[in-house]
């Protein structure tokens, strides 16, 4: 078992990672019905692409001894109506790096490899940036 959600009423929900115990808390969002005072479930999805993109770069990187801590992503979530779904997921990464050409590029095509994104449906229009400092 990954994870285990208990439902703890007024559209909020505490989801405990088995393995390490560690807690995510969601609410659903104001324009459904929600307080907003936490990641909707939606929203963890739109994090999620982020944080895994983030992570294949991290693996690649130490591969190639590049150092990129610091580096930041701001994520957009755009929402259809109808059907209500995740439309869009837009991420501008902020990399904080000195790596030369070659290796952007060998990074920033890792981070299009990684699981979530592979995972997420061809409908959710993906827009991916990366402004290297």
């Amino acid at each position: 078992m990954t994870s285990k959600v208990t439902y703890l009423g007024d559209l909020r929900t505490k989801s405990i990672h088995v393995q390490s115990g560690s807690e995510i808390i969601s609410d659903a969002p104001l324009d459904n019905n929600g307080k907003g005072e936490a990641f909707s479930p939606t929203d963890t999805v739109a994090n999620a692409l982020a944080s895994c993109m983030m992570t294949i770069m991290g693996i690649k990187a130490r591969d190639l001894n590049v150092d990129f801590i610091g580096s930041t992503a701001d994520v957009t979530k755009i929402m259809n109506a109808e059907p209500r779904r995740i439309g869009a997921i837009e991420i501008a990464f902020e990399m904080k790096s000195d790596a030369d050409e070659k290796n952007r590029i060998i990074l920033e095509r890792a981070a299009m490899t990684c699981p979530v994104f592979l995972s997420l449906s061809s409908e959710i229009e993906k827009v991916i940036t990366f402004n290297w400092k």
